[in-house]
């Protein structure tokens, strides 16, 4: 684990230690899963983009393709 400085705005310290009482956890705990995540949602964010785009489309993406070529 690496130990890392930043800069947070004292109402934000504040939230986080009001949160950190509610569910008995450190501040230092609130923030690694916050960084956790947010990497998730966000780095894998670009892998799904890339492949099985129509996966969740109730469109065939060969079906749409030659309608759109057909328009040409």
């Amino acid at each position: 684990m690496m130990r890392t400085l930043v800069d947070i705005p004292e109402e934000d310290v504040r939230t986080l230690d009001e949160l950190g009482r509610r569910r008995r956890l450190s501040r230092s705990k609130l923030i690694r899963d916050a960084v956790r995540e947010y990497l998730e949602r966000n780095f894998a964010r670009g892998e799904a983009e890339a492949f099985g785009l129509w996966g969740d489309r109730e469109v065939d993406g060969l079906d749409y393709q030659r309608r759109v070529r057909a328009e040409w």
